[in-house]
């Protein structure tokens, strides 16, 4: 009797544990730059914290940021040029935090080219609309190339392994493990640049602000949850590249390559700001901002503030 009165009080507080738990839906795409997601997932990070959260993923995490309009979904992870396009389109999308610095995450891959001059009058395929096409912009720059030079498909990321293989294109530009697969499988692949020394962009986390304000203390305790797992990725770098090579079903010898070309931060600083604001200045360079992006309404410190005080290192919000 007395071992099923205790099974039973197992059985009962595991329920009400379960009841406790505050469902969340997020997206992102499916890279080691998104780790965060994947970590808190793996490591009981979000149960922890009170939350039951599944995770969408797409071609990339900046595809996945539209659908935080509506409350489609409780929160992103995307570059930083995805949340200034999206924020124009439904100034209820906000920028929580800082997630990842790309450091050498972007490679233009070739194949059976040397060098641009070869790749002239070829195609060249970019995600547009993504820290890709940021990167590829300033390695126009860096190589003084001329823009009507190249033939630009905007194709998805996953799609441009195949696509240079078959020879639909001659080269690509784009963040990892794109550039990694294609060395490894494509004969005659070879990186023509890579972003080192070039532009180096950011990953944001991004939410609805009209979802936030409905739910304080879930936005809060989510957060709360991605800075922990931010913690363990930094602490604990073989264990989290193993949760991250089996939530997306890569090879752990990829993963532990790749996420040393990350930085994951999960903060606020000016170079978060930098990065925000080169986004902008590309936007309306192009005639796509409708009216100049409010810092103040676009940059929502409040989560992160109430976490961790001193991960927010913000001088001044744009414009001086």
């Amino acid at each position: 009797m007395q071992r099923f009165v205790m099974a039973l009080i197992a059985a009962l507080c595991a329920t009400s544990v379960a009841q406790a738990q505050t469902k969340m839906v997020i997206a992102t795409g499916v890279d080691p730059a998104f780790s965060q997601f994947y970590v808190a997932i793996e490591a009981g990070i979000f149960t922890k914290n009170g939350l039951d959260v599944s995770i969408n993923t797409g071609s990339s995490g900046s595809a996945m940021v539209p659908f935080l309009i509506n409350d489609q979904i409780n929160a992103a992870y995307g570059s930083d040029l995805a949340g200034v396009i999206n924020h124009n389109l439904d100034p209820k999308i906000v920028a929580v935090a800082d997630g990842t610095l790309l450091v050498k995450w972007e490679s233009v891959i070739g194949r059976d080219v040397a060098n641009f001059d070869a790749l002239k009058g070829k195609k060249i395929g970019i995600v547009k609309g993504t820290g890709a096409e940021i990167f590829w912009i300033g390695v126009m720059k860096k190589y003084h190339l001329t823009a009507s030079d190249y033939t630009v498909v905007d194709i998805e990321a996953p799609e441009m392994v195949a696509a240079l293989e078959r020879g639909d294109i001659s080269a690509f530009a784009v963040w990892e493990p794109w550039p990694t697969r294609a060395l490894m499988s494509i004969k005659g692949a070879k990186v023509l640049a890579d972003a080192e020394g070039i532009v180096q962009n950011r990953n944001f986390i991004y939410m609805n602000r009209g979802w936030i304000e409905r739910n304080k203390d879930t936005a809060t305790r989510f957060v709360r949850a991605l800075c922990e797992a931010n913690d363990l990725i930094n602490s604990d770098r073989p264990a989290a590249a193993k949760m991250v090579a089996k939530f997306l079903n890569m090879p752990l010898a990829l993963a532990t390559e790749l996420m040393p070309k990350v930085e994951y931060d999960m903060y606020w600083t000016d170079s978060s700001l930098h990065a925000i604001k080169e986004s902008e200045d590309l936007l309306v360079a192009r005639g796509k901002l409708k009216a100049p992006l409010d810092y103040a309404d676009y940059v929502y410190t409040d989560l992160l503030k109430a976490v961790r005080p001193e991960a927010v290192h913000i001088t001044k919000l744009p414009p001086d």
